[in-house]
């Protein structure tokens, strides 16, 4: 059954315009548009605020109208017709800046009101090909609208939130602040993406808005809200290309093929760590680099191909060996040795190399007890579990799984989660030992509280 459409509804209201008004106005701008079969009328208008869903580009027009009469940006999500929408162009890398704008400023007011569609919506394993081809390709010219010119004191201001909430996914994970984030980009930079700028603001705002767009994304895949995270991530994309910095593109681009080798489509993952090398150009960013490799490593050793995986380990190492930190951009902090030994340590364990699994997983740890890491020292704690179980130590696993829970208890983090569970399956072979039950008994219960 149709729901009375409230919040057209509420706007109409508020512009005093009659339904006959609305219906001219509209009709008027789809001339201008070059969209001469848009005709509605007073009857149209009250089926739309019954419920009825206009064909696009309706919806847009719509829009246009509302944003000219009350002199402010109105989207398509304000009118109540975003929820048909938002999920489908939030995956699509579009050449146009402003219709990124509305894209982004949509998924992120949709994440922040929790929206049921957002939240089923589904990974779309084929939807990177495309993003990752347009912006290796920089084609992307397209303008902001015309309004109150932003300064570089206001990009400052947003950069400067970057570093706190990175440091807040990091240290409790991104189930913790993400709504907070995806506030504070609805409310303080989307709004800028439409205001006018000159060049080098124009640029510095992408970054900024690609930076935190990126983090979003990477909270929410953090917290396995895997579609959600890939429409952020497509979007981040498309705005670091607008901002021409190329180490950031290729540091989204790592983000996805970190997602893509997770969700069990390692080949995808591999080709997009290729892509964000190619993209990165030399001496950019080495310790985005040193990512990628790592990320291919990942990628290969899922793919089984051990020779391969192990010589982009090395190849990460050497990268990482010419990292200068401050050389480096800030969102590149947390490629350190605590992650990049984690990352390491998971691909020797896929290839079943047990020794290179512990030795990685170990400085991983060490790292990561250092700098309070409770995130990234559960995973390499899991790591370290299955080499141990790799040698058939099940006392050490045991050992090591009990950390694992320790640390992932102190975190919002679907893939601490998914460690300990992993962990559980890989026990299984033990059958009824003591520790196998006592462990899968903890495990229950740490997934059930979280």
């Amino acid at each position: 059954m149709k729901q009375p459409n409230k919040d057209l509804e509420h706007l109409l209201a508020r512009s005093g315009m009659s339904r006959k008004e609305l219906a001219r106005r509209v009709k008027t701008t789809a001339q201008a548009w070059g969209q001469a079969h848009v005709t509605p009328d007073g009857t149209t208008v009250r089926r739309w605020l019954a419920g009825d869903q206009p064909r696009p580009p309706v919806p847009e027009i719509l829009a246009d109208v509302f944003s000219k009469h009350f002199g402010y940006r109105v989207t398509t999500y304000d009118l109540g017709f975003g929820e048909g929408q938002t999920a489908e162009r939030s995956l699509a890398y579009n050449p146009s800046f402003a219709v990124t704008v509305e894209a982004v400023t949509d998924l992120g007011r949709a994440d922040v009101d929790r929206r049921n569609f957002l939240a089923a919506a589904p990974f779309a394993a084929v939807a990177a090909v495309g993003p990752s081809r347009d912006w290796l390709l920089s084609t992307l010219d397209q303008q902001p609208e015309v309004g109150p010119r932003v300064r570089l004191e206001d990009v400052t201001a947003v950069k400067n939130m970057f570093g706190e909430f990175q440091r807040m996914d990091v240290l409790q994970g991104g189930g913790s602040g993400r709504l907070i984030l995806a506030q504070y980009m609805n409310q303080h930079v989307y709004p800028l993406l439409r205001r006018t700028h000159t060049e080098d603001v124009r640029r510095a705002l992408c970054e900024a808005a690609a930076e935190q767009t990126y983090l979003l994304g990477w909270m929410a895949y953090d917290n396995g809200e895997h579609g959600t995270a890939q429409r952020y991530l497509i979007q981040s994309l498309r705005l670091s290309e607008e901002s021409k910095n190329s180490a950031l593109g290729a540091h989204v681009l790592a983000g996805m093929a970190d997602q893509a080798t997770l969700l069990g489509d390692p080949a995808e993952g591999r080709r997009l760590a290729q892509a964000g090398r190619a993209g990165l150009g030399v001496g950019n960013s080495n310790a985005c680099l040193a990512d990628l490799w790592a990320l291919e490593a990942r990628a290969l050793a899922k793919l089984g191909d051990k020779a391969g995986a192990a010589h982009a380990v090395v190849q990460s190492e050497a990268a990482f060996s010419r990292v200068r930190p401050e050389a480096e951009p800030e969102w590149a902090t947390f490629i350190d040795p605590a992650y990049l030994h984690g990352e390491h340590a998971n691909a020797f364990r896929d290839i079943n190399d047990p020794t290179n699994a512990e030795e990685h997983a170990r400085r991983s740890i060490g790292h990561a007890r250092k700098q309070n890491r409770a995130r990234r020292g559960a995973m390499s704690q899991a790591a370290l579990a299955v080499s141990h179980l790799q040698r058939r130590d099940l006392e050490s696993a045991y050992s090591a799984g009990l950390r694992t829970l320790s640390l992932s208890r102190q975190v919002k983090s679907s893939r601490c989660l998914e460690a300990v569970q992993d962990l559980q399956r890989r026990m299984q072979p033990f059958g009824t030992h003591r520790l196998v039950a006592d462990f899968t008994e903890r495990a229950r219960e740490f997934a059930a509280a979280a």
